[in-house]
């Protein structure tokens, strides 16, 4: 209030100065015109002009004071209404705010209270697991080329010059169809890959035809039609494809990893191996059919040359190719 009535009096002051320089400044100008007026004359002058300053601090002080007569109207009966209506508009704003905050603490504690109680309920319905066989998983060896017992690699090479002989009088077609020779180091990768030691007696073979070409491809398998000798890659990747099958129990099936699968029977779709831990022969069944490769051999040698039944087939040659009949 204080400071309202100050700069009244100073705007006052300030206007009167105003109009006293005016007044001095036109002086001159009037130097040439008639003399002053009467005194009574400026007294009347000087009265407008004190009534114009008081004027102009009465406006000021009633400007002043309105804000301040407003006042206590607001902590009425209105201005408690007005401050009814305000608190509405502010209460959304704070519950929105703090809505998502809530959302976000109880977030975290909501998922812990769900999970425990329905993982009992999932596991029942949960299909069994395939076990794992670890003769399918080796661990990494380097690639060695081991020697072959000079014995076992004649004995093989004396059946297969059997086999070849006979083939080339009496089958050319399936002769034909003999691979070429392998190389040792090419087995010596296959071993380190599946982990396995090839027998002396399949790598002699091996190394004398790497197993054979075409649909009608010749094939040991004499109990089953239209078998195919594999070459040693050929082994690598049916062992592989046999080891990605699932398998609940590797030990009891008639598959494992430690098998070696060296003939494929197309019509049946199923395959000859040889045992890696002792060297038998098995086809389609954990019994051995044959006590080791090399016998293998040299049973279907003496089948071709003597014409007689082996396991229930007997050779026979069609237009050049070699089948196994049954009687």
């Amino acid at each position: 209030m204080l400071k309202l009535v100050r700069l009244a009096l100073t705007a006052a002051i300030l206007t009167a100065i105003a109009v006293r320089l005016r007044r001095r400044a036109r002086m001159p100008e009037r130097l040439t015109v008639p003399p002053a007026p009467a005194p009574a004359a400026r007294r009347t002058r000087m009265g407008l002009v004190w009534a114009g300053i008081a004027g102009i601090v009465a406006v000021t002080l009633t400007a002043a004071l309105i804000p301040d007569s407003g006042r206590p109207a607001m902590t009425g009966h209105a201005g408690q209404a007005r401050a009814r209506a305000q608190t509405p508009t502010q209460a959304p704003s704070q519950t929105s705010a703090q809505a998502p905050a809530q959302a976000l603490t109880q977030a975290p504690t909501q998922a812990p209270t769900q999970a425990p109680t329905q993982a009992p309920t999932q596991v029942p319905s949960a299909a069994p697991t395939a076990t794992p066989d670890p003769a399918c998983s080796p661990a990494p060896r380097p690639v060695t080329v081991r020697p072959i017992d000079p014995r076992v690699r004649q004995a093989v090479n004396l059946q297969w010059r059997r086999i070849e002989r006979w083939l080339k009088a009496n089958a050319p077609r399936t002769y034909r169809t003999l691979g070429a020779p392998g190389r040792a180091r090419t087995i010596a990768i296959a071993e380190a890959q599946m982990g396995v030691d090839f027998p002396d007696d399949l790598r002699a073979s091996l190394l004398r035809h790497n197993g054979s070409r075409g649909a009608y491809g010749f094939g040991l398998g004499f109990w089953s039609e239209g078998a195919t000798n594999l070459s040693t890659r050929e082994i690598r990747d049916a062992w592989r494809a046999l080891c990605a099958r699932p398998r609940t129990d590797p030990a009891g099936e008639h598959w494992n990893g430690r098998l070696i699968p060296f003939l494929y029977q197309r019509e049946e779709g199923t395959f000859a191996a040889v045992d890696s831990a002792g060297g038998a022969v098995v086809g389609g069944a954990t019994e051995p059919r044959m006590p080791s490769y090399h016998a293998l051999v040299r049973a279907v040698a003496d089948a071709l040359e003597r014409g007689t039944p082996l396991e229930g087939r007997r050779p026979a040659v069609t237009r050049g190719l070699l089948r196994w009949e049954q009687p």
